[in-house]
């Protein structure tokens, strides 16, 4: 845990979210600023800053978080309409908050990416 990180403060109970998803080693919570009817947060319990930051002994840890969106977008309503999964990693992404963390967005029609 890294006492500086708010996901990570989030996974300790220190700070509060709308966790709809836990486990041992991921929660899944909504972002507080949606930017869809659904955003979700998926992320692991530790702290890894970024995909970067992955390596080998994680590859299951990354399987389970891709598990867990696509189960969450079937329990949110989203999984037959499409959904966005997005991983940013590092500032240039916009990645702003340095946890590893997937982005579920959906609900509605998407626009275009960049």
């Amino acid at each position: 845990m890294n006492k500086d990180c708010i996901f990570c403060r989030i996974v300790s109970g220190e700070l509060p979210s709308e966790t709809i998803y836990r486990d041992d080693e991921v929660i899944a919570f909504r972002d507080i600023h949606p930017q869809a009817p659904t955003h979700v947060l998926i992320i692991p319990r530790e702290h890894i800053p970024a995909p970067a930051d992955i390596c080998a002994e994680h590859q299951s840890l990354i399987g389970r978080l891709v598990y867990v969106a696509c189960d969450l977008a079937k329990s949110e309503g989203i999984s037959e309409s499409g959904y966005r999964l997005i991983v940013c990693s590092g500032p240039d992404s916009g990645q702003e908050v340095p946890h590893l963390h997937f982005h579920l967005i959906g609900g509605h029609r998407l626009g275009k990416l960049v």
